[in-house]
């Protein structure tokens, strides 16, 4: 899968091209390619500050204890039948930060029994235990640290709702005219 829109916009055409080196670089080997479907790359070298926007694909849904477990109450006692073990070490570790490790027993691997006092069924099935938008907004947010310039110590980030950018620069950041530029370079990602 390629990124449907990668431009570096750069004044000077050395500098051009290696952004664009680097970033496709950085975005290939944390495997963001397949996540970040948009990104356009602004560099401005007499202020001088980097900017980044984009969007990203359509992520999975978020994993819920239903998706993987049949969860049912017996004998004051909610019982969970797990059927794929896939997100168990989440979902353990949700349950114990939720009720404490002293209300959550586990007989067996396929089996995890919470005292029906503490919560009701559709509660359980209802929680969720893995959400794919995290992980990948840490590894987005990494991955633009990498390519910005170093040395920039001034950051600014922000994803929500598919879009992103990510605003590193040597100098306090002036609200007013990176808003104004933030805007602009969004918009445009949203016409290609």
């Amino acid at each position: 899968m390629a990124i449907d829109y990668f431009e570096v916009e750069c004044r000077e055409e050395t500098g051009r091209k290696a952004y664009l080196e680097i970033a496709s670089d950085v975005l290939q080997d944390l495997d963001l390619i397949k996540i970040v479907s948009k990104i356009h790359i602004y560099i401005d070298l007499d202020f001088p500050f980097f900017l980044a926007v984009g969007k990203t694909r359509k992520l999975p849904p978020m994993v819920k204890i239903r998706d993987f477990s049949n969860v049912m109450e017996s004998e004051g006692k909610i019982i969970l039948n797990i059927s794929d073990e896939t997100y168990l070490s989440q979902m353990l570790t949700v349950l114990w930060d939720r009720f404490g490790r002293d209300f959550i027993e586990q007989p067996d691997r396929f089996t995890v029994v919470i005292s029906a006092e503490l919560t009701g069924v559709s509660e359980i099935e209802e929680m969720i235990v893995y959400d794919p938008s995290v992980s990948m907004y840490k590894d987005l947010i990494y991955a633009l640290q990498w390519i910005a310039p170093e040395g920039f110590k001034v950051r600014r980030e922000w994803i929500d709702k598919g879009r992103f950018y990510y605003i590193a620069s040597e100098n306090t950041l002036p609200p007013g005219i990176l808003d104004t530029i933030v805007a602009e370079k969004i918009k445009l990602i949203s016409e290609v």
